[in-house]
């Protein structure tokens, strides 16, 4: 496991790539059974808390307001998530100091909060991007495996 000390704090950066399994609500299983046949449970197809790197990386390009973020995070996945869960998170992240806000004042609407990254957030983004490197190359092997051909064997530079 990677060192994930952060400014004093320790997080666990293998808690962030555990893959989230939920058991589907009845009207998915029911079209779910409809459509397959048969009963399955459904696999949360990304990382464990992935919102969170996925606002940092938006916010690493250019400071944005909840709206511009939610839009963006649809690239990664988040195509109907409630708002709420998007405040929700940026006000826990603010807390945590890896980002900050200033609300900004517009001639023609409403003020807005601006998200922006810190340093802070910065090194917690980075920590992400190598745990996902070392999560996207076990996916690797997996897929090599699957598809029956034999996994990639460990060279020095994945020791990196």
């Amino acid at each position: 496991m990677p060192d994930c000390t952060l400014d004093g704090a320790v997080h666990i950066c293998k808690m962030h790539i555990e893959m989230e399994e939920r058991v589907m609500d009845n009207e998915e299983r029911k079209v779910d059974d409809e459509g397959r046949g048969r009963e399955f449970r459904g696999v949360e197809a990304r990382p464990r808390n992935w919102l969170v790197p996925v606002i940092l990386l938006s916010l690493r390009e250019w400071n944005s307001y909840g709206y511009e973020l939610m839009e963006r995070a649809a690239a990664f996945g988040f195509e109907a998530m409630n708002p709420g869960t998007l405040y929700r998170t940026l006000r826990q992240m603010e807390k945590e100091g890896i980002v900050e806000s200033t609300w900004e004042t517009s001639r023609g609407g409403p003020a807005r909060r601006m998200y922006t990254i810190t340093d802070a957030g910065r090194a917690y983004l980075d920590f992400w991007a190598k745990s996902l490197e070392q999560y996207q190359q076990t996916m690797d092997n997996f897929f090599r495996m699957y598809t029956g051909r034999p996994p990639r064997p460990e060279s020095k530079d994945d020791e990196k």
